[in-house]
């Protein structure tokens, strides 16, 4: 048995087909995945994240570890409630999570990272945070819940609290807010505007309930990953981890390494830099009826590589995936498919954004 979120017994009761992801029982999905892939892209869709850390630091020192940390540059956050996406790497550039950055004030800072490196991800950052007296505090007892899709801010708000509701409503891309134990970010994981809400994991059931009663769709991780997928972006453990750095892993534009700020990993992603990286990470469209999935062979005129992620898209009605290939790999590629080889075009993510193809069909 594993972990369960406060909405285990919710989801068990609305019908969902529930499965192991990082330790967590967690639904991935409640009866057509497509139908909830749709619900996102055209409408609003709710996930329950609860299996997402959320770590507060607090200190006088939480930026300077920040600084240190993370590969992208937390200075460049100065107002409250600003989030950066990051990697935190080892000292060879491997990346040990991938992670979101929120500014609260000088003192406070929280991150939200993923289920499966939670526990690594806390021994990691509590090692260096006791070297400056920076306390790291996992957020355990909240639920995490996100409201995703063109309609999911304005079905979403009026089950606010009140004091969050009007901070919710003047809230950029990328910027949160703190509401007593409630906290909203106009973030998410699908290529769609919404909220990831952290709130107390007791007032989580009659949230979902409301939001599923002004007409949210209850969506699964395999929704979430089709969506995350056609959006362009990473997912741990098979995108990128431990073995493989930012620039091999299509996030090059996540690393600031301009300044004399010297983070860990810094130096040896400097030395990857200059010689060029060996292998990069680039999107796949399929040409012909089949379905990319992770670890199929992909031969190209510069070498072999293999798919880390591949799903049918139901937004372009085509399969899509990511490879890591060569980086000298270009234009049309060979994928082996069950013994046969299918022909795919390179393409630069994201196939989708709000909605939209980004890339020609």
């Amino acid at each position: 048995m594993g972990k369960r979120t406060a909405l285990y017994d919710l989801h068990l009761a609305a019908g969902a087909r529930m499965v192991d992801f990082g330790g967590w029982d967690m639904p991935v999905g409640y009866g057509s995945q497509i139908e909830e892939h749709h619900a996102v892209r055209r409408d609003a869709g709710m996930f329950d994240v609860s299996h997402m850390c959320a770590v507060d630091l607090r200190g006088a020192g939480v930026r300077p570890l920040l600084l240190r940390l993370l590969a992208n540059d937390v200075d460049r956050l100065t107002a409250p409630g600003k989030a950066l996406y990051s990697c935190m790497l080892r000292p060879d550039g491997g990346v040990i999570d991938d992670l979101i950055a929120c500014y609260l004030d000088e003192k406070w800072f929280r991150l939200v990272v993923n289920a499966g490196t939670a526990d690594k991800d806390l021994a990691w950052i509590k090692e260096h945070a006791k070297q400056i007296g920076v306390a790291v505090v996992p957020r355990r007892d909240l639920a995490i819940i996100a409201v995703q899709g063109p309609n999911a801010r304005a079905k979403a708000m009026p089950l606010l609290p009140e004091g969050a509701r009007e901070a919710a409503g003047r809230l950029g891309s990328f910027f949160g807010t703190s509401c007593d134990e409630w906290f909203v970010s106009r973030t998410g994981y699908t290529g769609e505007d919404g909220f990831e809400i952290a709130l107390p994991a007791e007032a989580a059931t009659e949230f979902w309930n409301g939001l599923a009663t002004a007409g949210v769709a209850c969506c699964g991780l395999g929704a979430r990953d089709t969506l995350r997928l056609e959006a362009g972006m990473n997912l741990y453990g098979n995108d990128m981890d431990e073995t493989v750095t930012p620039l091999e892993s299509g996030l090059a534009w996540t690393v600031a390494l301009e300044g004399t700020r010297d983070f860990i990993g810094k130096a040896a992603l400097e030395k990857q830099r200059a010689g060029g990286p060996a292998r990069k990470l680039t999107g796949l469209l399929l040409l012909e009826r089949g379905v990319l999935r992770s670890h199929q062979k992909v031969f190209s005129g510069a070498g072999a590589g293999e798919v880390t992620s591949g799903t049918y898209s139901p937004t372009l009605e085509r399969s899509i995936g990511f490879a890591r290939l060569p980086a000298a790999a270009d234009g049309t590629v060979e994928v082996d498919i069950r013994g046969k080889r299918s022909p795919a075009r390179l393409v630069k993510p994201p196939f989708v954004r709000n909605g939209k193809p980004k890339i020609e069909i």
